[in-house]
């Protein structure tokens, strides 16, 4: 099972360059497993059964299901499906010494290094002259476009000792020659069938083409692209498509802009799911006094991976706590509320794992480290419900090509469809899981 369920998560990987097309790839499967989509500037009528999703910003997508019945409360998971990466700048290109460069800036906190001698190309957004107005396009040019290119060893002696990269010098790709018609414009009207004067404006990313593989002694092993957080976004979107009917709303979560913060109206730090929540109490016609009493009784996983101990660094871990690739599942916490986890969320999801017949982890910095932060906490500051952190084991994190373990993604789809299959029921201080 594990390799049919690698196999397909990097052609989802593949599928999903820029967090636009993640979510453009979701709204697909979605499409095709009978999902209809809703837009936030109409008014919602649902019905009961219905199955439904909206997008917001191009990069951020919401799905859900009506319950048969009536709606008892919801049960969402959330992950993020942008990935640190350098976004192309508006003068997009520099030409000297015969070369055309593209003039990037960083998004979010990469590994700089690991983009060095791969090859890359571009995908996003354009904005085309149509008509009287504008139409948008997705774009990707799928070949090897572009290469960062290391400096040899003989002009930088000191390249072994520590070397420290500026984004303005050594991280712009290297697109071709100098020749007039090989410009980025030119590239990307040819790909749209366009001309390169209808492009009004454009938002691109870079994105590393190595091919997801599984290696090692036994096939233990996955390494790819954007696997923080487009694994978790495959596992949460299985597991959810896979789910019964359980008298909840299972709603699927996929954020843009975590690596950055999540400050953004498509991000975990806007209205997006408290709106998109009432939208469907409304949309179902409930009366408005028991929509609080159904969210007290709401539950949401954060769904972004976990650092597994390092081999050759295992000192970074914690003394306790030190996560293993195909270990399981991993639930994170954090003190200072990086993590959302706390002792009632960690149990409620470390029985549903264990109704799914998934081992499952922890995750807590060492405490003279300080660590990253995700979407759960953000999240529930807007819709303030029991929320755990988990993720999958894994290593090189921010990465342009990362590592986890083989057997992961399927122990996060079986957990997935437990959880959106399952509901909460609370009595006074005791929690039932139905």
């Amino acid at each position: 099972m594990e390799k049919t369920v690698n196999s397909a998560l990097f052609d989802f990987i593949a599928a999903c360059p820029s967090a636009l097309h993640t979510a453009d790839t979701v709204a697909k499967r979605l499409t095709t497993e009978g999902y209809r989509e809703l837009f936030e500037n109409e008014q919602w009528r649902l019905s009961p059964g219905g199955k439904y999703f909206t997008r917001r910003g191009g990069s951020a997508i919401i799905a859900f299901r009506a319950p048969a019945g009536p709606l008892k409360s919801y049960m969402i998971m959330a992950a993020h499906g942008d990935s640190p990466a350098f976004k192309v700048k508006e003068s997009a290109e520099t030409v000297n010494d015969g070369y055309r460069r593209v003039c990037v800036e960083k998004y979010g906190g990469m590994l700089c290094a690991t983009w060095l001698d791969r090859p890359l190309s571009v995908a996003g957004r354009v904005l085309l002259r149509s008509g009287m107005g504008l139409s948008s396009r997705l774009v990707n040019i799928d070949r090897d476009l572009m290469l960062i290119p290391n400096v040899a060893i003989h002009m930088d002696r000191a390249a072994n000792d520590g070397k420290k990269y500026d984004p303005n010098v050594d991280m712009l790709p290297l697109l071709g020659q100098a020749a007039e018609d090989a410009g980025l414009d030119s590239l990307i009207a040819d790909e749209l069938g366009a001309e390169p004067e209808d492009i009004v404006s454009r938002e691109l990313t870079v994105y590393c083409r190595s091919e997801g593989r599984v290696w090692g002694a036994k096939g233990e092993y996955i390494s790819a692209p954007r696997l923080d957080d487009l694994q978790c976004v495959f596992g949460c979107m299985e597991g959810f498509l896979k789910a019964r009917e359980s008298g909840r709303a299972p709603v699927l979560c996929v954020f843009d802009n975590e690596e950055v913060g999540s400050g953004t109206k498509q991000g975990a730090d806007s209205d997006f799911l408290s709106a998109v929540l009432g939208r469907i109490w409304a949309g179902l016609g409930l009366e408005e006094g028991g929509y609080l009493p159904a969210l007290a009784e709401s539950f949401m996983v954060s769904a972004d991976n976990a650092h597994a101990v390092h081999p050759n660094h295992p000192e970074y871990a914690d003394r306790n706590d030190r996560p293993k690739m195909n270990g399981g599942i991993v639930i994170k916490y954090n003190a200072n509320q990086k993590y959302t986890t706390d002792a009632l969320s960690a149990a409620v999801f470390g029985e549903i794992c264990r109704r799914a017949g998934v081992n499952t982890q922890r995750f807590t910095n060492r405490a003279d480290l300080a660590g990253g932060s995700t979407l759960g906490n953000i999240s529930s500051a807007h819709v303030s419900i029991d929320t755990v952190d988990i993720g999958l084991a894994q290593l090189a994190m921010h990465s342009a090509y990362e590592t986890a373990g083989a057997e992961d993604t399927a122990a996060l789809i079986r957990a997935a469809e437990v959880f959106f299959s399952s509901g909460l029921r609370r009595r006074g201080s005791s929690i039932e899981i139905i």
